[in-house]
């Protein structure tokens, strides 16, 4: 009988074509790419063609050192990624990249790759044989900031056919790096919502996805005011005129993630004569800057009964502790239960990441209008 001696080298090279059998290429791959991709058990197998390159690294999170074949072609396989939705790079000679396989997203302030895993719970923004919306691009001109801007939009199944009809809506904000383009494309927010309104699950609304980057020195409390200026007085008019969209607080809603969950905090509580329902996700004031947060604080405390009474809704959701806002949201809340502010708390694990806010959303929305 014939021994056979293979190198540790070898041995994971058979495992690892071994776990690609059973492995399909990631949803988020550029059209006819079978790399990245996705295993049984939720790794994910890169593979990048680079004969000339010295170094190539994996940036998911955590970095992984890519290894290179013979052929010049580098792979590597990572560690079991959570559910949803992660932004990745490469790293080359130390630069980092978007990988030419990989549909691209704005995010972490640059145009980044982005990969999705796949999950048993991820059926609520499938792409369902249901009654679908539309995402649609509007341009206008703000007299606030004195420029062209634009807003993403979700118009749901029935609005170019109920012509009759005016809709409830949901002004939603994004993160810090990213832009109205978020809730759109990394967020899903069509789909979560044609799934839900084809269930009886939620009203259906028209959901205007805004740019929360407004021209201004730092992110400041002249920064939050710059940005409920543009809110008040140059979206809301501008989709007020152009939409067949409600006009009174009990038929909007404000929501955001992060930084916007800080817009929403500022905007919407200064505002609840104009908006009924407010969603924070994975935000809270900074402990660590009270020239932003104590005159927060000081306006609820002085209108505290006002706020309690015209929100049907303030509801606050975490990625569990996780989460790099956890500590500054529960120090908030507890400000808010000394000030005897009524609000709805939930968490959902998964840190700060888009996994959490799709969940938030999908969450939030069914509350909304009812």
């Amino acid at each position: 009988m014939k021994i056979i001696t293979l190198t540790l080298t070898q041995i994971c090279l058979i495992f690892n074509i071994m776990g690609q059998s059973n492995s399909q290429p990631a949803s988020t791959n550029v059209r006819r790419a079978e790399y990245p991709r996705i295993t049984e058990d939720s790794r994910a197998v890169f593979r990048i063609e680079a004969p000339n390159v010295d170094q190539l690294q994996l940036d998911l999170g955590r970095r992984y050192d890519m290894v290179k074949d013979s052929d010049g072609v580098w792979e590597v396989t990572t560690d079991s990624l959570g559910e949803g939705f992660h932004y990745y790079s490469l790293i080359i000679n130390g630069l980092a990249v978007a990988d030419p396989a990989s549909e691209t997203f704005y995010g972490m302030g640059r145009m980044a790759s982005g990969i999705e895993v796949p999950f048993d719970g991820d059926d609520y923004y499938s792409l369902k044989d249901v009654p679908h919306g539309e995402i649609r691009i509007r341009r206008y001109f703000s007299q606030v900031t004195n420029s062209w801007r634009s807003f993403y939009l979700y118009t749901p199944p029935c609005y170019d056919k109920e012509i009759s009809t005016n809709y409830p809506v949901l002004y939603l904000l994004h993160g810090g790096g990213e832009d109205q383009r978020g809730w759109a494309m990394q967020g899903k927010t069509d789909l979560i919502l044609d799934n839900l309104i084809a269930g009886g699950q939620a009203v259906p609304m028209v959901v205007i996805m805004v740019d929360g980057n407004i021209p201004s020195t730092g992110f400041g409390l002249s920064a939050l005011e710059a940005f409920e200026n543009e809110l008040i007085q140059s979206i809301i008019p501008f989709v007020e005129s152009n939409y067949r969209v409600k006009s009174d607080a009990d038929s909007r809603a404000l929501a955001g993630l992060s930084m916007g969950g800080l817009q929403t905090l500022h905007a919407g509580l200064r505002n609840t004569n104009m908006f009924s329902y407010l969603g924070v996700f994975s935000s809270g004031w900074w402990t660590n800057q009270p020239a932003i947060s104590e005159p927060q604080y000081d306006f609820m405390r002085n209108n505290t009964e006002t706020i309690n009474n015209n929100l049907k809704q303030f509801w606050i959701a975490m990625g569990g502790q996780e989460d790099i806002a956890w500590e500054n949201c529960q120090v908030m809340m507890k400000e808010f239960d000394r000030m005897n502010i009524q609000y709805t708390y939930s968490e959902y694990p998964g840190g700060h990441t888009w996994p959490v806010w799709r969940n938030n959303l999908y969450n939030f929305t069914r509350l909304l209008f009812k």
